[in-house]
């Protein structure tokens, strides 16, 4: 099939470099314009960009496609039979989205209509679901409210981050785009409204990552692995941002303390802090939590036992 391809972050490269080892034949890749990064602040491509280029690929910059003209009579000459969107950043004004044949479709990382918007990963892993995927539906004028061309599940790990679980949808969903074009071209898809009571994944905010250790440590792990890479889990020390990696809820269990090792038997009160030789423990409002990594304003991740040695005054240690 004949298409246009629009997408911007790492995480939509994997299905482009899937699409161009496919039989689909490209005409063109759509991202956003070079953003200024790093100390310099210096611009660069994106990372779709970066690909596209590499593979001989024509790369379009659009600033916007509301009232766009100039890529409204691109997209026709263009002439896509379909334009598959992922991550892209930039609104489909409703003008453009009956122009090629199949419509616009958007590879979405969750089981629409449950998290739609712009986190949904992040969401999946926060509210403790057990399963998500990967849906592809046509782009209509409401927010991920299209109809479904096709989906594709995965089950959520005790141990996966968003970057983990992002990772894997990113594959499973560039294998499914290229298999749902192919069924497209040959009338072999059925859309399907979506069905079900709809949740949104509103968009990350350093804020919303900061962790409440009133919550219970269960609430806590998830949302911790839900914020990481990004925005990244945080809480203060000292006045100062300090960012956390997972952390490990200590078993809950009725045995007598003294057949349980120490690490079981620490108790402490929400936000209070316990550092150990090889530990650091913090409380929260169920039971103890200890912590993998930490990394202190302007110094690198570091393990979290590595941290604490270099902490001093221990005793009476409260986060807020």
């Amino acid at each position: 099939m004949r298409i246009l391809f629009a997408g911007t972050p790492e995480p939509a490269v994997a299905t482009l470099e899937r699409l161009i080892d496919s039989d689909h034949d490209i005409v063109g890749v759509v991202t956003r314009p070079d953003a200024r990064r790093g100390r310099g602040r210096t611009l660069h491509p994106s990372p779709v960009a970066e690909w596209a280029d590499k593979h001989g690929l024509k790369v379009y910059k659009p600033e916007t496609l509301r009232g766009n003209e100039e890529f409204a009579a691109l997209l026709k000459e263009l002439a896509p039979k379909c334009v598959p969107v992922i991550a892209y950043g930039n609104l489909i004004p409703e003008e453009l989205l009956g122009i090629p044949t199949h419509g616009f479709v958007n590879v979405h990382y969750s089981l629409l209509p449950r998290w739609r918007g712009a986190a949904p990963v992040q969401a999946a892993i926060a509210a403790g679901d057990e399963e998500t995927g990967a849906t592809i539906f046509r782009i209509d004028a409401g927010l991920d409210t299209g109809p479904i061309l096709s989906t594709v599940t995965t089950r959520i790990s005790a141990e996966d981050t968003a970057d983990d679980l992002l990772t894997r949808l990113a594959f499973d969903g560039a294998d499914l785009l290229v298999q749902t074009l192919t069924n497209l071209e040959r009338g072999a898809v059925t859309p399907q409204p979506q069905d079900g009571e709809a949740t949104y994944a509103h968009k990350l905010d350093k804020e919303t990552a900061r962790i409440d250790w009133q919550q219970s440590a269960d609430v806590i792990d998830r949302r911790i692995r839900a914020f990481t890479p990004a925005p990244g889990a945080w809480t203060q020390w000292d006045g100062d941002k300090v960012k956390l990696g997972p952390v490990h809820p200590l078993p809950c269990t009725q045995e007598p303390a003294s057949s349980l090792p120490p690490s079981s038997q620490v108790k402490l009160a929400p936000g209070e802090v316990q550092i150990e030789k090889n530990n650091v423990f913090v409380g929260t409002g169920s039971v103890s939590v200890a912590l993998s990594t930490v990394q202190a304003p302007g110094k690198k991740r570091m393990d979290a036992a590595s941290w604490g040695r270099g902490v001093h005054n221990q005793d009476g240690i409260e986060w807020k």
